[in-house]
């Protein structure tokens, strides 16, 4: 029965490695940041790049959805960037822009998008 449960344990942490769930919980530029750019050796590397670019492409698609006309001031190019692109264009700014980090994830976020994708009128 031991097994079982050890087995199970396993399997639901992919590979072995129990997730700290605080590591997941962001609540500010800082903490996105941190995911963002986690070192390739990192047992949570990859977890963490997954979880990056869910969160930057979510906030993408809802600003997408949410906002419209003038009030739009993030305009992606066609073809859009690459996902591994902005997230190293968020970590470059991210780390020259320290005053921001103390703000919610997602203006932090929007900061970075603005300067580099901003919409032309």
């Amino acid at each position: 029965m031991r097994s079982l449960v050890f087995i199970a344990a396993i399997l639901i942490s992919g590979n072995g490695l129990a997730l700290d769930a605080a590591t997941f919980r962001l609540s500010s530029g800082r903490n996105l940041l941190e995911l963002c750019s986690l070192p390739d050796n990192d047992p949570l590397h990859v977890r963490a790049m997954e979880f990056c670019n869910g969160y930057l492409a979510g906030a993408y698609h809802y600003y997408n959805a949410a906002t419209t006309g003038p009030d739009r001031f993030v305009c992606a190019p066609n073809p859009p960037p690459a996902p591994a692109e902005v997230i190293r264009g968020f970590v470059v700014w991210a780390k020259a822009n320290p005053q921001h980090l103390d703000e919610r994830p997602v203006d932090s976020l929007f900061r970075y998008l603005g300067g580099v994708y901003p919409c032309r009128s």
